[in-house]
C-alpha cells in the first residue's frame, strides 16, 4: 500500500495536488484531522489490497488538531505503517500574489498581514518540511507542469498518461446541445435519410442508413477532415492536461446522420489507436414520442 500524506504551505498548491492523486487512483480525504490518521490507516491496511493507495491532505486548517500530527505520524511508525510526506512550498512573494489574486485570507492571519501568516505557518510547519519524503517548490510551476511532477513520483508507472478517455456523443439539436460537450459538430448539411420512405424509420447504426449517409462524397470528405483535426487536437490536448474530451455530433433528431458520423469517427479515431467510447444520447427520442420503430 502507497500511503501519501500531503501538506505544505496554504497557497503552494495542494488542493491541485490531492486532485492529480485523485486522478492516479488514489483514495483521497481531504484535511484529515491528524488525531484520526492512526485509526483511518488501520482501516485501510485491513481491506485486504482494496484500496491500495491513499493520500490525505494534512495542513494547518487542522488548528489545534494539526498539532497531534507527529503523535499520529510516531504511531504509524511503531504500528509498521509505512507513509510519505509530501510538502508543498512556495516563495513569499508567489504566496502573497496568490492570496491577493484569490482574495482569500490566510487562515493564520484572518483579520492581519499574508505575510504575518506565512511565517508563522513556516514556523509551524518547519519539523514536517523537515521530516518530508519529497518537497515540490511550486514558486514557478504552472498547473501542467504540477500535475506532471506529481505523476513523475507517484504514478506506478512514473510517466504521465499519454491517452485520455474520448467520447463520441450523437444527439438531436431539438433536444439540445449536451452540457458536457467540449467539441460540438453540426452535420445537419448532409443528406437526410429521414425523409426516404425506406429509411425514415432507421437509424444510424442501421447499415442501410450508413450506406445511404457515406455513400454522398461530401460525407466522406467531413470525416475526412474532422478526424485530420481531431488528431492534431488531441495531443495537444494531452499535452495542456485534459484528461477527457467529449465530442459531440449534432443531426436534427439525432438518430440518423448524428449516429451514423459517430459510428464512423469512432471505428476511424479506434483504428488510430485512441481510447474512445461513443453513446447514442437521442437516437430512441422520436420513438418514444410515438414514432414508429423497425
Amino acid at each position: 500500500m502507497r500511503f501519501v500524506i500531503v501538506t505544505g504551505l496554504s497557497g503552494a498548491g495542494k488542493t491541485q495536488a490531492i486532485r492529480n492523486l485523485e486522478d492516479l487512483g488514489y483514495f483521497c480525504v481531504d484535511n484529515l484531522p491528524p488525531t484520526l490518521i492512526p485509526k483511518f490507516a488501520e482501516a485501510c491496511f485491513k481491506t485486504d489490497g482494496r484500496i491500495d493507495k491513499i493520500a490525505l491532505v494534512i495542513d494547518i486548517r487542522g488548528g489545534k488538531f494539526f498539532d497531534h500530527l507527529f503523535k499520529s505520524l510516531n504511531y504509524l511508525k511503531n504500528q509498521g505503517y509505512k507513509y510519505e510526506i509530501l510538502f508543498l512550498d512556495a516563495s513569499d512573494e508567489v504566496l502573497i500574489k496568490r492570496f491577493k489574486e484569490s482574495r482569500r485570507k490566510h487562515p493564520l492571519s484572518p483579520d492581519g498581514r499574508i505575510l504575518k501568516g506565512i511565517d508563522l505557518e513556516r514556523k509551524k510547519l518547519r519539523e514536517v518540511k523537515d521530516r518530508a519524503d519529497n518537497i515540490i517548490d511550486t514558486s514557478e510551476f504552472s498547473t501542467r507542469q504540477l500535475r506532471e511532477k506529481i505523476t513523475k513520483i507517484y504514478s506506478e508507472e512514473g510517466q504521465i498518461e499519454t491517452q485520455l478517455i474520448i467520447t463520441i456523443l450523437s444527439f438531436g439539436f431539438k433536444y439540445g446541445i449536451p452540457v458536457d460537450s467540449d467539441l460540438v459538430f453540426d452535420v445537419r448539411f448532409l443528406p437526410n435519410p429521414y425523409y426516404i420512405k425506406e429509411l425514415k424509420h432507421y437509424s444510424g447504426n442501421d447499415e442501410t442508413v450508413k450506406k445511404y449517409v457515406m455513400d454522398f462524397q461530401v460525407s466522406k470528405v467531413f470525416v475526412e477532415k474532422l478526424v485530420d483535426m481531431l488528431e492534431f487536437l488531441i495531443p495537444n490536448y494531452i499535452k495542456e492536461g485534459k484528461r477527457q474530451l467529449i465530442i459531440s455530433v449534432g443531426c436534427t433528431g439525432g438518430r440518423h446522420r448524428s449516429v451514423t458520423i459517430s459510428n464512423v469517427l469512432y471505428e476511424a479515431l479506434k483504428l488510430n489507436g485512441h481510447k474512445v467510447n461513443v453513446e447514442h444520447r437521442d437516437i430512441e427520442e422520436d420513438i418514444n414520442k410515438g414514432g414508429k420503430k423497425l
